[in-house]
């Protein structure tokens, strides 16, 4: 396998770090009105795994999140302390993408692109098979086995944190541009003219190209920020999500709250700081999607939430009102 090419960027980088330069991502005048956010569930699979090998820091506990499967050559790939390859985590097609989709483009990697990439990682790789389609597809067979087991259980709640943060960054996008959504994604990424500069371990000037910039929020992203630029990937910056912190916590309903609105209604409009789906908010309070919906109904009719749809999904969230409400600030 060919050694780490010089132009290759790392995909994820330690933000904690004092040896810093800046990727300068050039947007070209094809690429500069294509700004996408997409989600990737084999990005947390990798993410997971690297958090579990204790690689990776997160902000809140993981109750669920208590052991590695065996998966010895994925987690060889995954203890690369600056790149550990594209093709694992191909960059999705968009805010619906399924792991199950993703898999298929892994499997699909041409064999000189895994062998490329596989070369890069700064990390012994002994262990896997000297040719790159087996090896590749051995990774892809690990990489399903953990997130059936693993990821694939808490799915429908990580995704509803994804997909709020790609709903508040899309708003920040529309009210205020490219300038005003950077400015608040994560400390080390800025706009800088018509390039966004992301201040990682490596210095490199790109230009994205009419596919344009995907943003890709993540789980387990938490404090870094990572840069895909290898070719033939469309340029992608992911990012944490906002709100990890607080995923798995949910605060009790004030008592005077629960006196006004009685105690499940309390309880949804409180849990509601993210907007979340029936079926989401259902699982979580151990309660019947059918009574759920029919309290989510009433208190958006009363104004303190609004719904929009999304997909195949509708999302609920607390209105002005509800904020007030439950603040107190009536």
């Amino acid at each position: 396998m060919p050694s780490r090419s010089p132009g290759a960027l790392p995909r994820h980088t330690d933000s904690g770090e004092s040896e810093s330069a800046v990727i300068e991502l050039a947007l070209t005048a094809a690429g500069s009105q294509r700004v996408r956010f997409a989600i990737s569930p084999l990005e947390e699979v990798l993410g997971a795994v690297q958090t579990l090998l204790g690689l990776r820091r997160h902000p809140a506990p993981l109750p669920w999140l208590s052991g590695v499967p065996d998966v010895p050559e994925l987690t060889a790939v995954l203890s690369g302390r600056h790149y550990i390859t594209e093709f694992l985590s191909p960059p999705p097609d968009g805010p619906e993408t399924t792991a199950e989709a993703q898999l298929e483009v892994v499997r699909a990697t041409p064999p000189e692109q895994v062998a490329l990439e596989l070369g890069m990682v700064d990390a012994d790789l002994s262990g896997l098979p000297a040719d790159p389609a087996a090896a590749r597809d051995l990774l892809a067979g690990q990489l399903e086995t953990v997130w059936r087991s693993v990821l694939a259980p808490q799915w429908p709640r990580l995704r509803e944190l994804l997909a709020a943060d790609i709903a508040h960054r899309t708003r920040q996008l529309g009210s205020g541009g490219i300038a005003a959504m950077l400015a608040e994604l994560h400390p080390r990424v800025r706009l800088s003219g018509t390039s966004v500069l992301v201040d990682v371990r490596a210095r490199e000037r790109l230009s994205i190209d009419s596919r344009g910039l995907l943003l890709i929020p993540a789980v387990f992203a938490w404090p870094n920020v990572g840069v895909v630029t290898v070719p033939p990937w469309q340029v992608s910056l992911l990012y944490p999500a906002r709100g990890v912190a607080s995923l798995w916590s949910t605060s009790a309903p004030s008592e005077p709250l629960v006196e006004v609105l009685g105690r499940t209604r309390a309880l949804l409009l409180t849990t509601l700081d993210r907007p979340a789906a029936t079926t989401e908010l259902a699982r979580r309070h151990g309660l019947a999607a059918a009574t759920v919906s029919a309290h989510l109904t009433a208190l958006r009719g009363a104004g303190l939430l609004a719904s929009e749809r999304r997909g195949h999904r509708v999302l609920y969230r607390r209105t002005e009102l509800g904020d007030a409400l439950l603040t107190g600030k009536l």
